[in-house]
């Protein structure tokens, strides 16, 4: 068994305490329904290569199932598993109606050509059509490490060419091209929720005291692990947004600090030139790409991959608050070390929860074949409209242009998307600081949150009348 499902499952135990629960419905929640194992081959230049792929489907208590599909060298069955159980548990969080899943493919996509990695994926959809493993009903893949809108697009063609009667065939996947049945801020979503995770969590004064903090974001410091979708939106929004000073920032070729600041949206550009972001302007070389987990900041956002801060380094951490914008950053060992020390966590499966749940308002749109904003945007601005010349009228004032066009304007997609993410990120964090704050046996965020996902799982259960 891996470290990273150890670690999920030991969560888990940890939580169940608390919950009261029968133990044969614990066991329902926290074991993985079906994992389907696949090889297939794949002409790979003259030759063929025999892919090793997996999709687990970890709950079926709400249906479709839901989660992403990576492409990595490392992918195991049970590194699978665990982000298909995590899946389960964040979308409970949440609220969203999915039960949790996860697909992998054992490749580096680096290793092939654009036209070869087509191959992989329409094969891999190909394998999950035959086992119904894939459906807008039945399992709902989405993008995670490796794969993007461009793999997602290249799976809605496979399974429209298979399933092309079926309505809403749309819908059999979330995080295609905007032009492809895909939704305005899907890119940015995951990124954009561990952002609004940490505006609501600095907005308690009492909390922010207790980490000797002042209540919001401005002027707080960021160390940044990862620059890639997630790192990317979370470092850029926070700075735009929030006010946040990023001072640190590791990625694939090393780590590089400033104590004046980064600016990421320069950095991406030069990067871009480069092909690197060493020899940032400005900044200096950290000795190891992992010296950025150990960077003295306010808040330090993991965004690379699981099992970053273990009991190697986590006594050299030294950040207030981390929040765990990839999935499990931290082993249950580490993570239990910094909580004794008075560390925040704001853990996995609540804070990288944005992308499920714009993924849950793009199949929603697939299935209302309708896009957000289209019924109502004419109508609230004339609404509005009417107002602002009301309140001239009885006033005698004028409202200025610009101030006119900003309360007038009627919501278009991208608008109701962040309006609807933010609405579900501040929610659920105050459901789950509500239980650890109510429960005192309860110290921290991510046990909470576990609580918080058993009980609404194990209330489906019951509901469905599967247990007395």
């Amino acid at each position: 068994m891996s470290n990273f499902l150890e670690s999920v499952n030991q969560n888990f135990d940890k939580a169940a305490k608390h919950t009261g629960l029968n133990k044969g419905l614990l066991e329902q929640i926290k074991v993985c329904n079906s994992v389907y194992q696949m090889r297939f081959p794949v002409k790979v230049g003259k030759e063929y290569k025999v892919i090793e792929a997996y999709r687990a489907q970890h709950s079926h208590h709400r249906l479709p199932t839901k989660g992403g599909i990576r492409f990595s060298q490392k992918v195991n069955q049970d590194e699978v598993v665990a982000l298909a159980t995590l899946m389960t548990y964040k979308c409970a969080i949440v609220d969203v109606p999915f039960g949790g899943a996860k697909g992998g493919v054992m490749i580096s996509a680096r290793d092939f050509t654009e036209k070869e990695l087509e191959n992989i994926t329409r094969r891999y959809t190909m394998e999950l059509i035959r086992k119904n493993f894939i459906g807008p009903g039945t399992d709902v893949p989405a993008p995670d490490y490796g794969t993007g809108s461009r793999e997602m697009a290249w799976i809605l063609d496979t399974y429209l060419t298979m399933k092309g009667g079926d309505i809403d065939a749309a819908a059999c996947v979330t995080g295609k091209p905007v032009h492809q049945y895909g939704i305005q801020g899907r890119t940015e979503a995951t990124g954009r929720g561990v952002f609004y995770a940490l505006k609501e969590a600095c907005s308690y004064e009492d909390d922010m005291k207790e980490l000797k903090l002042t209540a919001g974001l401005k002027g707080k410091t960021m160390a940044v692990q990862g620059l890639g979708n997630v790192g990317y939106y979370t470092a850029t929004i926070s700075q735009k947004e929030g006010g946040v000073k990023i001072i640190a920032v590791a990625e694939y070729e090393g780590a590089i600090y400033s104590e004046n600041g980064i600016d990421i949206e320069k950095l991406m550009k030069y990067r871009k030139k480069k092909g690197s972001i060493m020899g940032f302007p400005g900044t200096k070389k950290m000795k190891s790409r992992k010296d950025v987990l150990t960077v003295d900041c306010d808040i330090l956002v993991p965004a690379a991959l699981e099992n970053q801060i273990t009991k190697d380094n986590m006594k050299k951490v030294k950040a207030k608050i981390i929040a765990e914008a990839a999935n499990g950053p931290l082993t249950a060992t580490a993570s239990e070390y910094l909580l004794k020390k008075g560390t925040m966590i704001l853990p996995d499966m609540y804070c990288n929860a944005g992308g499920v749940t714009v993924s849950y308002f793009e199949w929603l749109k697939n299935l209302s074949h309708m896009r957000f904003g289209r019924m109502e945007k004419r109508f609230d601005q004339a609404k509005y409209g009417n107002m602002v010349d009301l309140v001239e009228r009885l006033t005698g004032k004028t409202i200025g242009k610009k101030e006119r066009q900003l309360i007038t304007s009627g919501a278009d997609e991208i608008d109701l998307v962040r309006s609807g993410l933010e609405e579900t990120m501040i929610t659920a964090y105050k459901e789950i600081r509500g239980i650890m704050k109510r429960k005192k046996s309860i110290t921290d965020l991510r046990t909470a949150a576990f609580v918080s996902a058993i009980n609404k799982i194990s209330s489906d259960y019951l509901s469905l009348g599967i247990w007395p």
